[in-house]
């Protein structure tokens, strides 16, 4: 057994990283300790007082007694397909030019991305933003090229800092709208503006859309693919957020522009949905009766929100020493701490001495200097109100 030699993991596996997860190690650590634990950390809301719309559920259980559990097709079953599409062009998206089912919209970025970038070439990326895109990067050995979000400006992607940051090897924009973990919701303006960097610079933009029914506000949800048919445009969706279903694990892309730009590439991702088969096939069946469905469902939990959101961004700000800009959508917010010290320190002794869970903004990005935790306000206001409490609380030690 002495000559066993050991098994060395790749080596673009080491600056992988999801703050999401990685806090709940320690999280269970001081579980087993018997404190009472606050999640705040996890944007899932089926662990809260929210539930998947029964005519979702129920056409999946049709399709599992009519025994739609053999292979799919590759880009999904053409009832999905053309549920997609009508709800892009509901949505004013024109061009289109082809669209796929995948295992949630984490699995749609990453085939993109795979699809489009070689090994050195670089992706802007939002700062905050989600991790998954560093984490697929890092594993493709492509380079992660930040752009930030100006706080100060309600978190709306810093146009500025995209347009410097753009060389010859960059290779698309992606666009979180509305944004995780600031909350944040683009203006037309600023989609505008992004539009025009990328026809100018001939780069392809990704849009995570993910939560776009999610709306904390009058404020209207643009899909940045409706306002020109031209550019080369990703749209990102899928039953996780909005539909309440994260553990369905259904997504799609939509890719809208110009066909002669986007035909080799979209072969390519053709390629890799062919060799993985195909996305669940019997949970393809929720699609169409989850857009084409009852939305009543989604005032109700726009409700719920926005009394939840409201409390967050009060009992935060009212903590000397943090502050916090309203979130406008999805179900996070970002607040600042206003010290030196670190906030994955924060995060680790808010969890040690009070049992609340949240995720250190550095693990989502940031501008160097700052420092910020991200919060979940999905549970009860109960819930809410006992964690944050708490949060004061330590923070005041904390920031001695």
């Amino acid at each position: 057994m002495s000559n066993l030699k050991v098994l060395k993991a790749a080596s673009r596996t080491k600056n992988i990283r999801y703050a999401v997860r990685d806090v709940v190690v320690l999280a269970n650590e001081v579980a087993k300790q018997g404190k009472k634990m606050l999640y705040l950390n996890i944007g899932d809301p089926n662990l809260f007082d929210f539930e998947t719309p029964d005519h979702v559920i129920e056409s999946i259980n049709q399709a599992l007694k009519s025994n739609r559990n053999g292979y799919a097709p590759s880009s999904g079953i053409n009832e999905a397909r053309e549920a997609i599409e009508g709800e892009a062009e509901r949505l004013g998206i024109r061009n289109i030019q082809d669209i796929f089912v995948t295992t949630g919209a984490s699995e749609a970025i990453d085939i993109c991305l795979t699809a489009l970038v070689n090994p050195g070439e670089n992706v802007l990326t939002p700062s905050p933003g989600y991790p998954l895109y560093t984490a697929v990067l890092s594993k493709l050995d492509a380079v992660e090229n930040p752009y930030y979000l100006d706080e100060s400006a309600g978190w709306q992607p810093d146009v500025d800092d995209i347009a410097s940051k753009i060389n010859d090897k960059t290779k698309c924009i992606v666009l979180i709208n509305p944004n995780n973990p600031t909350g944040s919701v683009c203006s037309k303006e600023t989609l505008q503006k992004v539009i025009d960097i990328a026809l100018e610079r001939q780069i392809v933009i990704f849009a995570d859309e993910i939560y776009d029914k999610l709306l904390l506000n009058d404020n209207e949800h643009v899909s940045i693919a409706s306002l020109n048919h031209e550019v080369p445009i990703i749209t990102f969706n899928g039953l996780s957020k909005c539909y309440v279903g994260p553990g369905l694990r259904i997504g799609w892309g939509v890719v809208s522009g110009n066909k002669a730009v986007l035909s080799d590439y979209i072969e390519a991702i053709n390629k890799i949905l062919r060799s993985r088969l195909s996305a669940n096939h019997p949970i393809q069946y929720a699609i169409k009766p989850a857009l084409e469905g009852d939305h009543a469902f989604l005032e109700i939990v726009k409700q719920k929100l926005i009394r939840r959101r409201d409390m967050t961004v009060s009992m935060l700000n009212d903590i000397p020493g943090i502050s916090c800009m309203p979130p406008m959508g999805a179900f996070y917010a970002f607040p600042r701490l206003h010290t030196d010290k670190s906030d994955s320190d924060f995060v680790k002794g808010l969890i040690k001495e009070h049992g609340v869970v949240t995720v250190p903004g550095s693990g989502f990005g940031q501008i160097p200097g700052t420092r910020h935790i991200r919060v979940v306000f999905l549970p009860p206001e109960e819930v809410l109100k006992e964690a944050y409490e708490k949060i004061g609380d330590y923070y005041e030690k904390f920031a001695k």
